[in-house]
């Protein structure tokens, strides 16, 4: 917590992915990263950059379905308050995400200049924190030039966007040479905002609550509680849920209860429902699609083993927020996040990308095994609370932004 006699910094967050009623799930580290600022002892309100136009997924089918995604972003109320956090949305416009994400920064610049001039009329801020060097960075430096401007780094700037074209390499230069201080959810993320042009970098790692309770579902094959494999992520390639399904089919002779929940959408939701069925485990398996983070965590603390094996992971919150409810979690070895979160403790099993046989033999061991995985959970839970809670991640940022303003 703040000191009494230290000022509180008042602090303007920019974000491009943050919760709204539209989307309660976007982004919700950005605003729990704002909420443990705040509680820290920073003045925090938020300008969450609100592109109007749907994205092209939305829009392929035409007719009332692309109509009710167009209706939908043009009805956000533009004022919201997110947990007691004032929270404005600010619209733009821009050309497809395929061709021009590097330039988005250019597109919201207009109307987040006029968002941030009507704030400092009733929030005079002292620093800006964006949420990504690309658009909201690029943005603010283009809106708002000569405030101090602290950017954080969650990955997709220097793994994806510098990476894909040269506009995009010179966006994220621009943003993150720009700001006085870099934060970045891990060090190897930091070493690559640095190579990418960041001047000064930290890592602030986000974080998880500790329930104040939790139980290992760690029954036996054939009890009313099977055991349970859970991952909670966007349906894409890179979060490798098919390998858990391939796992969990190899597993079938040894762990016949064995089941899988899926939490999340995404556009390989279709795909592996089909692979499932090809392997002969859709009984098994429990796509749940996309809950509340309330409602998501719950679901998570009733499960057993946090499955993971993804690629290009900067940090991954949901590791740690499954550990924090007493789960041992499985995730790629040679990962920025993953190694990060193994080396910082225990509970935490790294198997290498795409070794599907290894990564049965890991859930074999720890569900073969009662007291190994009850103690392989008291670890993770205790990992998370010595160095990955949002009390530390409030302390952390809050210092870094005093920094930044010295």
């Amino acid at each position: 917590m703040s000191s009494p006699s230290e000022p509180r910094p008042r602090v303007a967050v920019v974000a491009e992915f943050y919760p709204s009623r539209r989307d309660p799930v976007l982004g919700v580290w950005a605003h729990r990263q704002a909420l443990a600022a705040r509680d820290a002892g920073a003045e925090v309100r938020v300008l969450a950059l609100h592109r109007l136009v749907p994205p092209r997924a939305a829009l392929a089918g035409g007719g009332a379905s692309a109509a009710r995604a167009l209706l939908e972003r043009l009805r956000e109320p533009r004022s919201q308050t997110r947990d007691g956090m004032h929270v404005e949305y600010v619209p733009f416009v821009s050309p497809a995400r395929e061709r021009t994400y590097s330039a988005w920064g250019a597109w919201a610049a207009p109307t987040l200049a006029l968002a941030l001039r009507r704030l400092a009329r009733t929030f005079p801020f002292e620093l800006v924190h964006a949420h990504n060097a690309v658009p909201a960075g690029e943005a603010v430096r283009r809106a708002l030039g000569g405030v101090p401007l602290v950017v954080s780094v969650h990955g997709g700037d220097v793994l994806y966007t510098a990476r894909r074209d040269a506009a995009g390499a010179r966006a994220v230069a621009s943003a993150l040479g720009a700001a006085r201080l870099v934060l970045a959810n891990s060090e190897g993320i930091a070493e690559l905002a640095r190579a990418h042009g960041a001047r000064a970098t930290r890592v602030v790692h986000l974080g998880a609550d500790i329930p104040p309770g939790h139980s290992i579902r760690t029954s036996p094959a054939g009890a009313a509680s099977a055991p349970t494999l859970v991952t909670a992520a966007h349906l894409v390639a890179r979060k490798r849920h098919a390998d858990v399904l391939r796992a969990l089919a190899v597993l079938g002779p040894r762990q016949p209860a064995l089941r899988y929940s899926i939490i999340g959408e995404g556009p390989e939701r279709v795909a592996l429902e089909g692979l499932a069925a090809r392997l002969g485990i859709s009984e098994r398996v429990d796509f749940l699609g996309q809950l509340q983070p309330r409602e998501t965590l719950e679901r998570m603390r009733g499960c057993t083993l946090y499955v993971m094996p993804s690629t290009d992971e900067a940090f991954g919150v949901a590791y740690v927020e499954a550990m924090a409810a007493g789960l041992p979690a499985i995730g790629c070895r040679g990962e920025p996040g993953p190694e990060e979160i193994a080396a910082a403790g225990d509970g935490f099993v790294l198997v290498p990308p795409g070794d599907i046989e290894r990564l049965t033999q890991r859930i074999d061991e720890l569900l073969s095994d009662p007291q190994r995985l009850r103690e392989a959970g008291q670890r993770a839970r205790a990992s998370v609370a010595a160095s990955f809670t949002w009390r530390i991640c409030g302390a952390q940022t809050l210092a870094a932004y005093r920094d930044a303003l010295r």
